[in-house]
This record gives structure tokens, C-alpha cells and sequence, in this order.
């Protein structure tokens, strides 16, 4: 029997917000990826990177105004180190935890690029907030250079960018080659590095990609039968954070449909990821989506708990 082919995407609490705090929780989800290993998954895992991100932006942002002759960083420098330092954690702990238990698997990390549409409409309303706060003259001189900044009345001002929607994932055939032939593939991770096609060129954006969205797109071009993303909570909750709230244990697309028309999902969090469900099961409806959390993974691909979403 042929395993499963899934692609796992990986929230902010696996990661962790720190260097020493990534290592830990890297270590902790790596032996959650393997009891989808042993379960019989080949995996190609994606993740967040928020944090990261944005400490590296932090990070060569103060190297600046320090050394001034030093440049600054883009924001797609920042995303490509960011999926460096992630992957290098994820991959090291998962082939270690693997071996412990026995199982030779390869697992490798692409540096991973996306194109996105330089006139999408996220660009001329950027929302995701990233690095540190700024004082007014700070943020002045950041929309001089033509980027944006947001208020954060009584800490300063921070910066905005772009979440753009993915189009292509530039590195997708060396995905496929190593996925393919049995390999656990890190890629994408954070969204993937959002560049824009110029001619034979690609230029970094000043952007980031919503990692539920390229998770959606990761697992449409493997042609995944499952899609898992594993976030902070055990199941999708109907009325989440109110006295009535429930969980929701199996739900169509149809029926997620009509609980986002009616406000259900909040944006930012859970949206994103029932967006991305929908979008990969109109792509492949005898395919399916797992939501739960990571410690709960286990109990969810055998029906214990979790979300099932399906066409």
C-alpha cells in the first residue's frame, strides 16, 4: 500500500520566538513529524516565520544605525535567512529523531522562492506588521524610502508590508525530484520568498506570503492527498473564545463557505487557514485537510479529534 502523501504545515508554537526557544520546540514537533513518519506520511513540511523574520529585520536594522556603512537588509534577504535558520533546525532535529527510532530518511531543506503579481491589490494596503517599534522621526524616514509604517499608539510606530497571494513556486521541480523519491522536503518555509518576474530576472518584494496560502499551493503541485496544518488549538471552534463556544470535528467546503460568510473565522488566524483548505480541495476534492494542533496530531489522523475538512 502506497503511504500518504502530505504536506504539514507548521504554526508559530512550533517554532518558538527565540533562537534557544526554536531549538526546543523544534526538537518536540520533530517527534510529532515522526509519528506521521512511522504512521506511514511522506511528508514535505512548510512553516511560519513571523518571528524570525522579524527579529532578523530587528537584527540588521540596529547593525545600521550602529555601523552606517553597513546595508540595510531587505525584507527578502530577511525571509531567505529566516528559511535557512528554521530549516536548518527542523531538518537536523526530524533526521535525528528519526534515526533514534531506527528510520533512514533524508530530509532537506530548499530555499524557495514565489512569485506574486506586482500589482496585487495587498500592495497598495500592506497589514502585515514586522520588526521593532520606531520613533516618529524613525518611521518618517522609512515612508520617505516608500515603505509603510502603522501607529501602535503609546509604543511607537511600526513597519507594514505586503501579503500578496502566491502565484508559482519557483524551486518546484527540485521539490518534486527530492519528494518524489522519498525524501522529507522542508520548503517554502515562511511563506516562501515573495520575488517578482522582471524579464529573465527575479527581484525580492517587499513582502511577506501567508504560509497557510503557500501550504495550500505547496500541496496542489505535490498533488498531496492530505493537507495537515497544525496550529494552537486541538479543533476549529464554532463561537471561539464565547461560552457557547464547540468544536467543529468534520466540516465540506460548502459549509466552511457559509461560516466565513457569516464572520465566523477571525481574520489573521483562523481565515487564512480554512481559505487554504478550500483553495486545495477545489484543486483535489478526494483529497483532505487536518487541523488540530501539534501535540494533538497523532489522536487527529485517527479520529480522535482534530478538523477534517473536505470537498
Amino acid at each position: 500500500m502506497a503511504n500518504i502523501r502530505a504536506v504539514v504545515s507548521l504554526g508559530h508554537k512550533a517554532l518558538g520566538y527565540t533562537t534557544n526557544e526554536q531549538l526546543n520546540a523544534v526538537r518536540k514537533a520533530a517527534r510529532s513529524l515522526a509519528d506521521l513518519v512511522e504512521e506511514g506520511y511522506d511528508l514535505a513540511i512548510t512553516h511560519s516565520n513571523r518571528p524570525q523574520v522579524s527579529m532578523i529585520h530587528k537584527a540588521m536594522t540596529e547593525l545600521r544605525r550602529t555601523y552606517p556603512d553597513y546595508s540595510p537588509a531587505a525584507m527578502c534577504v530577511c525571509s531567505a535567512m529566516s528559511q535557512g535558520y528554521v530549516g536548518y533546525d527542523i531538518q537536523n532535529s526530524l533526521k535525528a529523531e528519526l534515526l533514534s527510532r531506527g528510520i533512514s530518511k533524508s530530509v532537506a531543506t530548499i530555499l524557495t522562492q514565489v512569485t506574486v503579481d506586482p500589482y496585487d491589490e495587498a500592495f497598495y494596503e500592506p497589514t502585515k506588521v514586522i520588526g521593532r517599534h520606531m520613533t516618529a522621526e524613525e518611521a518618517s524616514m522609512e515612508e520617505r524610502k516608500g515603505n509603510f509604517t502603522r501607529e501602535d499608539p503609546g509604543k511607537g510606530y511600526l513597519r507594514v508590508v505586503a501579503a500578496p497571494k502566491p502565484i508559482e513556486i519557483v524551486e518546484i521541480d527540485a521539490i518534486k525530484t527530492l519528494y518524489d523519491s522519498g525524501q522529507i522536503v522542508v520548503a517554502a518555509g515562511g511563506g516562501g520568498i515573495p520575488v517578482i518576474e522582471q524579464n529573465c530576472n527575479l527581484k525580492g518584494a517587499s513582502a511577506v506570503i501567508e504560509k497557510d496560502s503557500i501550504a495550500s499551493l505547496l500541496a496542489k503541485k505535490l498533488e498531496a492527498d492530505e493537507l495537515i496544518i497544525l496550529t494552537g488549538v486541538d479543533s476549529v471552534m464554532k463561537n471561539f473564545g464565547k461560552a457557547n463556544a464547540e468544536p467543529v470535528r468534520n466540516m465540506t467546503v460548502e459549509e466552511a463557505l457559509k461560516m466565513i460568510g457569516s464572520g465566523e473565522f477571525e481574520p489573521g488566524t483562523m481565515l487564512p487557514k480554512i481559505e487554504g483548505a478550500i483553495d486545495f480541495l477545489k484543486s483535489k476534492p478526494d483529497a483532505r485537510v487536518l487541523i488540530t494542533s501539534l501535540e494533538a496530531v497523532e489522536d487527529a489522523i485517527r479520529g480522535k479529534t482534530g478538523t477534517v475538512i473536505t470537498a
